[in-house]
């Protein structure tokens, strides 16, 4: 099997690197962000797509010729590091056998609780901009690459990628623990707005700020 460490290239990592965070990409934005010409790009996505990893898109605006946007794979995504793939797996698959969805969904949402819980003292005392930081850390620790906005009262959450993916795709309730996670660090509801598992580019979660939140940003002032 193929793994995505098996590549030396540098410029090839950095195009891999360019997908797999922004999803779709056009030959000039792979060129400028890996410092190289369109040529030397071209060849790598060609390498790609041989090995099935990258796929292509042809999008139109308006007249003229169409754009080649470029983007991972399933395959692509499944080949990012995933410890214990295959236990994990089964693991499920004999807790699912055994036991109704409703209590394997709450044991997974206990699963993230006890993680939260885990992480939630170390955000006492904390500014809004403070535990957010905290917040990407933690989940970069286990394994996500995350971008956090803020937007007002409004914090936007995106996984750039999952570690639950390949495990995700036999078992789509595993998505319940990253929500739950940030739910419970942060204190508020957390709305999933997009998900990698249903086709969309990336994880994307909306998190309303409520009042404890704004309350620990007062207490620093």
């Amino acid at each position: 099997m193929l793994y995505f460490n098996d590549m030396p290239s540098r410029t090839k990592d950095i195009i891999v690197k360019e997908l797999r965070s922004k999803g779709r990409c056009t030959v000039k934005e792979l060129a400028e962000a890996a410092q190289v010409s369109p040529v030397s790009v071209r060849h790598h996505l060609a390498a790609l797509q041989a090995d099935g990893l990258v796929a292509v898109e042809e999008v139109r605006h308006g007249v003229g010729r169409p754009r080649h946007h470029y983007y991972l794979t399933d395959r692509a995504h499944e080949l990012f590091p995933s410890r214990y793939f295959r236990l994990t797996n089964r693991i499920l698959e004999e807790i699912k056998g055994s036991m109704p969805e409703v209590k394997v969904q709450q044991l997974l949402s206990s699963v993230a609780a006890t993680l939260a819980d885990q992480f939630a003292a170390q955000l006492e005392g904390l500014t809004l901009e403070q535990r957010l930081a905290r917040l990407k850390a933690f989940l970069t620790e286990e394994g996500f690459e995350v971008e956090i906005e803020q937007r007002g009262d409004m914090v936007i959450v995106r996984e750039l990628s999952c570690p639950y993916y390949r495990v995700g795709q036999s078992h789509p309730e595993i998505c319940t623990i990253d929500q739950t996670l940030i739910a419970r660090t942060l204190n508020v509801p957390v709305e999933r707005v997009t998900c990698l598992l249903e086709g969309d580019e990336h994880c994307k979660y909306s998190v309303q700020l409520g009042p404890p939140l704004e309350e620990a940003k007062s207490h620093e002032r």
